[in-house]
């Protein structure tokens, strides 16, 4: 509980840090030329980059998700597994139940 309050309040800093520091760059940027622009443009490209990035990332996950999942079973092969598990178990509980019949009558037949 402790660790996750401390993760929390530093969760909440460091996002605070980030925003002020990119609002920074972006709308105050000092005179600092990377890749032949600005910061500022520069923030703003890395921005949407990592945008997109993170857009078709999660597309192309799905993509590749749904490629390479196995079509589900159709109701009707369920319905029959079910059934014929059904079936097994009341054969079973049918045996069981002729077991503990011819299990009394053998205790009757001792008993007398």
């Amino acid at each position: 509980m402790v660790n996750d309050k401390i993760i929390g309040i530093l969760l909440l800093i460091v996002s605070i840090i980030v925003i002020i520091i990119y609002g920074w760059l972006v709308f105050f940027p000092p005179q600092i030329s990377i890749m032949g622009t600005t910061i500022d443009i520069f923030v703003l490209k890395l921005t949407g980059f990592i945008a997109i990035l993170a857009l078709f990332g999660i597309l192309a996950w799905i993509g590749y998700t749904l490629a390479t999942t196995p079509p589900p079973k159709p109701i009707e092969e369920i319905e029959k597994e079910i059934e014929q598990e059904l079936k097994k178990l009341e054969a079973e509980l049918k045996e069981q139940q002729k077991e503990g019949v011819k299990d009394q009558k053998k205790e009757q037949q001792s008993q007398s």
